[in-house]
């Protein structure tokens, strides 16, 4: 990698974590983990826990180090409340495991967690993303973990003294099966689960294994009871039912979150696993997780940088539970993988930023075309560098690209002023560039295909152009000498300038002209004005508003002949 480790957070991390790794498992490979949960859309926040690390351990394969990347589905955990969108009759499923709620009407996937999780999967494979997946479901059903359980049973009385450090409340005695009431009702009521992380606490003492009731499938149980001896463990739900399991037997439960996270540090040997805000704060499931993963399952906690959120413009935080967020699907249906991995990359973690789903998408798109040909030209810092490279590749090889990387913007303005029909869109780039035409429109993509997707999903309806059918009669009777005498200069100078480099030197040429200044003087405030006003009056006579696209793309997707007849020529 070109970027060092002075200038590049990844690069920093790499260090670190294979120092880390050198010191407890020598030889081993190294494990980098992110945890998903399929509770929702999984969003473009959710996708910087799966970012971080992947690019660190993209960075240590580079070095030449085994590395594997866990993805955790979480898919073992309660479903918690009913998205918006979704039929409301879906809160009879609150409580119940992920991957034992139906899926939403239509779907063609088995469960809840299955619909949630192939989109996010088919996105990280078109962003090269490779990770070894593991569902919690399976790992809990299969008693992969029922050492862990039993340990974990064992040493509660250690477990509840650590959390207790951190408590703020902790529940009165004989409050315990009241709280599962009351959550049930708030489930009832709001189509939500508990309001707080529930860390184990009852009314019959402190138990971090939550049962899933036998009779109707939710957690809404309390243990009452359980013994070490015989690992015979009690519990009742709030649907009335009740029963005794041998936990050396049982596989419908789980660790709660607090010790569940920590568990699975120590059982897979996570050496990096980076983690949002708010699990990072004091009493938080990180920071109370570092101490159980010491103090009772005798292992090490992470190197776990905080994370900053994602945010989309003009959108608050994002949050899966409630619907309607942008998913890393969504974004690759206007921007390549390697503008939506260079928006992680090039950002620490720490670092909140915001993805463009409005015109601010063209400006990021010039951006990273500007980093492309200082890269070519061999002028980027180096921290600019190393960003790229994370963005355009992995350790396995390249991702695709668009041949013919024509400027976004230009490829939006083209895509609007054609309404997408194919012929008008490939003779318009045919114009661009007279000397080099582009002869397919492959050549262009998938960024055109980017574009016309932003275009028609994206802008308003109100705001796409609509070239005028015929002259403005009324105002090109209205036009003074000194804006007829504009028109005739752009028109005079059309056919000598018919590329898109000479049409935008014509158009910010022919106020200069007129002002008796050579065609590249510098512009003064006085002549910028001019160029507004020269613009405005172009668009009017074109499109019959004063704004729209790029006059030079705009010139070219009408035609040199529709071009005269709307100026009066």
């Amino acid at each position: 990698m070109a970027g060092s480790s002075e200038t590049d957070w990844v690069s920093r991390f790499a260090d670190e974590v294979i120092a880390e790794a050198e010191r407890r498992a020598p030889g081993k490979a190294i494990v980098c983990a992110s945890g998903l949960s399929p509770s929702g859309p999984i969003h473009l926040g959710n996708l910087r826990e799966v970012m971080t690390p992947h690019l660190v351990a993209d960075e240590i394969r580079r070095r030449g180090y085994e590395c594997v990347h866990i993805i955790s589905w979480d898919d073992y955990d309660r479903f918690r409340k009913v998205p918006a969108g979704i039929d409301p009759a879906w809160a009879e499923h609150i409580g119940k495991p992920l991957t034992s709620v139906p899926a939403p009407q239509g779907s063609p996937y088995a469960n809840w967690a299955e619909h949630f999780k192939a989109p996010m999967i088919a996105a990280l494979a078109e962003m090269g993303i490779e990770f070894h997946g593991i569902s919690q479901t399976e790992q809990y059903t299969s008693g992969a973990y029922r050492e862990q359980i039993l340990f974990a049973m064992r040493e509660r009385e250690r477990i509840d003294a650590i959390l207790a450090q951190y408590r703020t409340k902790k529940p009165a005695a004989g409050q315990g099966g009241q709280r599962q009431v009351d959550e049930a009702e708030a489930a009832a009521i709001e189509g939500s689960g508990a309001a707080t992380e529930d860390d184990g606490s009852a009314a019959a003492g402190y138990f971090p294994y939550k049962p899933y009731c036998s009779a109707c499938e939710r957690d809404l149980t309390t243990v009452t009871s359980y013994d070490d001896e015989t690992t015979e463990l009690a519990y009742t739900c709030v649907c009335g039912f009740s029963e005794v399991v041998r936990l050396s037997e049982h596989n419908r439960g789980k660790l709660v979150w607090k010790v569940d996270w920590p568990m699975r540090w120590k059982y897979e040997g996570v050496v990096f696993e980076p983690s949002g805000v708010d699990h990072s704060s004091p009493g938080s499931s990180f920071v109370v997780g570092g101490q159980i993963v010491r103090d009772v399952f005798g292992g090490d906690q992470p190197i776990g940088p905080m994370y900053a959120f994602v945010g989309i413009s003009g959108m608050a935080k994002m949050s899966s539970s409630k619907g309607g967020v942008p998913t890393p699907a969504d974004a690759l249906e206007i921007m390549e993988a390697p503008l939506l991995r260079w928006l992680y990359a090039r950002r620490k973690p720490n670092q909140s930023f915001k993805i463009a789903f409005d015109q601010e998408i063209q400006r990021l798109y010039d951006e990273w075309d500007a980093l492309v040909r200082k890269v070519a030209d061999g002028t980027a810092l180096p921290a600019d560098l190393a960003a790229h490279a994370r963005a355009i590749g992995t350790a396995a090889g390249p991702l695709p690209t668009t041949p013919r990387p024509v400027s976004y913007r230009t490829l939006a303005s083209v895509v609007d002023v054609s309404a997408g029909d194919s012929e008008q869109t490939l003779r318009i780039l045919r114009d661009l560039d007279p000397a080099d035409p582009i002869a397919s429109l492959d050549e262009t993509r998938p960024r055109l295909d980017r574009a016309a997707h932003w275009v028609t999903t994206q802008v308003p309806v109100e705001q796409r152009t609509r070239v005028r059918d015929e002259p403005d009669a009324e105002l090109l009777e209205s036009l003074g000498d000194a804006e007829r005498e504009s028109l005739r200069l752009l028109l005079d100078g059309l056919d000598e300038h018919w590329s898109l480099d000479a049409l935008t030197t014509l158009v910010y040429s022919v106020p200069k002209l007129q002002a008796g200044l050579p065609a590249d003087a510098k512009p003064t405030p006085e002549l910028k004005v001019a160029q507004r006003e020269f613009f405005a009056l172009l668009y009017r006579l074109l499109v019959g508003r004063d704004t729209g696209p790029r006059l030079p793309t705009l010139l070219l997707a009408v035609g040199a002949g529709r071009v005269r007849k709307l100026l009066g020529a």
